[in-house]
């Protein structure tokens, strides 16, 4: 896990890991996005979109991964990091930081996902970036991303339609 605004070779493995999530996620017919916790002591947390599957609209992956950290590494949270294979919409980037996980990493720009969509598309979207939901909470929390990685794009490809 890094500290600087540069991704080491671990943050952007760890990173391809929350797009495999997005992978298992389509392929399990949800949504494209994976996330992937670590905490200060190396334990893992992987989770992935059910919002199809469950019928719960809150099941994206990152309040996913939140509920399974909180149940798994309560105590390990603060000094976690979170990746994610696109930026955490307004209520993941909540949960993110009512949970207390300082880091958040993430590949593909909410942004860039809102260009994926085709025009008229009825998909809801939030054009709230993560960074404005960080700067107005009472803890700090990094944000990097968006970080060019191979697969986080392509996940998408062809879903949005």
């Amino acid at each position: 896990m890094t500290t600087s605004n540069i991704p080491s070779p671990d943050d952007i493995g760890y990173l391809a890991a929350a797009v495999d999530q997005a992978r298992s996620a389509r392929e399990h017919g949800n949504h494209p996005f994976g996330a992937v916790l670590v905490t200060a002591t190396g334990r893992i947390v992987r989770a992935e979109n059910t919002v199809v599957t469950s019928g719960d609209p809150t099941g994206h992956a990152e309040t996913n991964l939140v509920r399974l950290a909180a149940a798994q590494v309560p105590d390990e949270l603060a000094g976690s990091v979170l990746y994610t294979s696109t930026e955490p919409c307004a209520m993941c980037s909540g949960a993110i930081f009512w949970a207390g996980i300082p880091t958040v990493f993430y590949a593909l720009g909410g942004d860039e996902l809102i260009e994926l969509m085709p025009a008229g598309s009825d998909e809801f979207t939030l054009g709230l970036s993560a960074r404005e939901v960080f700067t107005r909470g009472g803890h700090p929390t990094t944000v990097h991303g968006p970080i060019d990685l191979a697969g986080a794009r392509e996940v998408h490809a062809g879903f949005w339609v």
